[in-house]
């Protein structure tokens, strides 16, 4: 039986559907495997993501926790975004940890105390031979890093841009995304979520989730006239 990912006491934790099944690759999949890969013996112990926001990059990090956790590794997800206003005490000891995926990195650079706590939890990981995922919104040298070292950490990996999807891609993305929470998508109407609804891969599956809901709630097929009355559009 696979252990589940270590969780912070502060109550974070990772989204069942957060997986590499359910993450449409696109132009990103020489990044997803290696992400796949990077417990293996010969991956890569440190990798660096970034991208715009909305492209999925939460999503990956808490896959790649999931997937540790799916070979009995320990995997903790760190998303700043919601923990960069506490002192980084949770980077203490890190290093027992099979995997560390550290989201959102743009909120805590610049503020001493944690880029030094960064630094060291670097070191020790490297250290002790885990690994560490990081993303951020922007690539390393572009961050305005002020201590040095961390700044050198940072590119000593592999670094990758998480690129957004052309609208077949979209259209990819909100399929999968559907057949894994088990609706039926038709092609019609997937087309005109897409040419009606937002732009962002997040927001859209936000809208799959309340037709979802919609659906089930009227024990009614997904079609456009249906789309039109649930979304008021």
């Amino acid at each position: 039986m696979s252990r589940a990912p270590a969780q912070l006491p502060l109550g974070v934790g990772l989204r069942d559907d957060a997986t590499f099944a359910s993450f449409h690759p696109g132009p990103n999949a020489t990044l997803v495997d290696r992400l796949v890969h990077q417990l293996d013996d010969d991956g890569e112990p440190f990798l660096y993501v970034w991208g715009a926001s909305g492209t999925g990059r939460s999503h990956l990090l808490q896959a790649a926790c999931h997937a540790a956790s799916d070979r009995d590794g320990r995997a903790l997800y760190l998303p700043l975004a919601e923990l960069g206003h506490f002192p980084p005490l949770m980077l203490e000891e890190i290093e027992r940890l099979d995997l560390v995926a550290i989201d959102d990195l743009e909120r805590v650079v610049g503020r001493k105390r944690w880029e030094e706590a960064l630094f060291h939890a670097f070191n020790r990981l490297r250290d002790a031979g885990k690994r560490l995922l990081i993303a951020a919104e922007a690539p390393p040298r572009q961050l305005p890093v002020k201590l040095p070292d961390l700044a050198s950490r940072l590119t000593w990996g592999m670094t990758f841009h998480l690129q957004g999807l052309d609208d077949t891609g979209r259209l990819a993305a909100l399929q999968l995304r559907a057949k894994g929470r088990g609706m039926q998508l038709p092609d019609e109407v997937a087309r005109y979520i897409l040419h009606r609804g937002p732009r962002r891969l997040d927001a859209l599956f936000a809208t799959l989730e309340t037709l979802d809901r919609a659906s089930l709630s009227a024990q009614r097929k997904l079609t456009i006239p249906f789309v039109k009355q649930a979304l008021d559009w």
